[in-house]
């Protein structure tokens, strides 16, 4: 069965954890445990996409205070928040930090499934594009001053002799500039080159 995506459980309560653990598993989710924020935090820049999963009150750092600090970083993480009886104040608060969801416990399972489905489907694309955008940008920025003036060249329809006329340099040079900001822009023709430079803003749509 394909995965319907990764859940990012996070609850200092061992028994929740194996209980979320086996019931998102067997509904075909990926799920990976974190017994407390931090280690949840320390992991984020290496995870890949997912929803998570938080109890709103666990010791050090609670699911109020994770939702401000992802809210800081910009993450684009679908976020559901679990919570107590009597807890709804703290789960009103949680929506305003940018919570998609909260569940009160105990909830119904399929209600969990039905809403991580949502949220992840909700999101994925806006994050996908967002990993698109930065890896661009990334490429982009790796450019050398004269290769970005070259690529600007390219993407302006300039040929190769024009190019080089208007920075002084010879033709063969600019063989060469193009063919490194062809590696380093991961493009395998001008037209793609082109698509590229649109998505990092060097181009209007």
């Amino acid at each position: 069965m394909p995965s319907k995506g990764k859940v990012y459980v996070i609850d200092d309560d061992e028994a929740m954890r194996d209980s979320l653990n086996f019931l998102l598993d067997s509904s075909g989710f990926e799920v990976t445990l974190f017994e407390n924020a931090q280690g949840f935090l320390d992991a984020l820049p290496g995870l890949d996409f997912g929803c998570v999963v938080s109890d709103v009150r666990m010791p050090g750092i609670d699911g109020i205070e994770l939702l401000k600090r992802l809210k800081a970083e910009g993450s684009r993480f679908p976020i559901v928040m679990m919570t107590g009886h009597g807890d709804v104040p703290l789960a009103v608060d949680a929506m305003k930090l940018g919570a998609v969801d909260f569940l009160e416990k105990p909830f119904e399972d399929d209600r969990l499934t039905a809403m991580l489905d949502q949220a992840i489907r909700y999101a994925e694309p806006a994050a996908k594009n967002e990993a698109i955008a930065h890896d661009i940008a990334a490429r982009v920025a790796s450019l050398s001053p004269r290769e970005r003036q070259v690529m600007e060249g390219l993407i302006a329809g300039l040929s190769n002799k024009l190019i080089a006329r208007e920075y002084d340099i010879s033709p063969r040079t600019i063989e060469v500039y193009r063919a490194n900001v062809m590696t380093k822009m991961q493009a395998n023709s001008l037209s793609e080159l082109v698509r590229l430079a649109m998505r990092a803003g060097m181009l209007k749509d």
